[in-house]
């Protein structure tokens, strides 16, 4: 693939992201964040980077004096935990039994997972799904088993991994930044009320 076909291949996906999904997840975010609710964020391979650099980003690049802050956890960022539940109970059980010691009902798990049937992911969904939590998954164009497990589904309209993860990238900046537009706008609020 050449430089100009992969960018225009790009630009084609991103402008196929679906708008209305998008803005119910913002809420569904946002909620959590004002509800201090826990976001739990799950993925493997360069679905593990973005879950971990979402958790980051969200995390500190949100934060608003007076606003309260986002509480966030990637579950692939302790490998400790992450192997020794791989060892001892298998890779398909390393997220579901991290939520297992820290969801709470009304927390949020963003599942992230290019084919949408990666087992640990749809365990996580499952496990958060029966324990009260809202789920959101992430997925390709197919959106795989995952979509029929999660309450809102984000569907990127690509079957190239590479895109769709490219995609995922974008998607999580730009909740992180409305997070942040959401936070000032709260905080300049407050100080217009006081």
């Amino acid at each position: 693939m050449d430089i100009a076909a992969y960018i225009s291949e790009l630009q084609q996906v991103l402008a196929g992201l679906p708008a209305e999904p998008i803005a119910a997840m913002m809420d569904i975010i946002q909620r959590a964040r004002l509800e201090g609710r826990t976001i739990f964020i799950v993925g493997n391979g360069g679905s593990a980077s973005t879950a971990s650099h979402f958790a980051c980003d969200l995390g500190k690049n949100t934060v608003v004096p007076g606003v309260p802050r986002f509480r966030v956890m990637a579950l692939t960022d302790n490998m400790e935990v992450f192997s020794a539940y791989a060892n001892d109970l298998g890779y398909e059980n390393v997220f579901a039994e991290q939520l297992a010691s820290f969801l709470h009902a009304g927390d949020v798990i963003i599942a992230i997972s290019t084919s949408g049937n990666s087992p640990n992911v749809l365990r996580a969904a499952e496990f958060g799904r029966m324990a009260g939590a809202t789920t959101i998954g992430w997925t390709g164009r197919s959106g795989g088993r995952l979509a029929g497990l999660v309450d809102l589904l984000i569907q990127v309209p690509s079957d190239r991994i590479e895109q769709v993860e490219n995609a995922h990238l974008a998607l999580h900046h730009l909740v992180t930044i409305r997070m942040r537009e959401l936070g000032r706008a709260s905080a300049a609020s407050a100080l217009q009320s006081a």
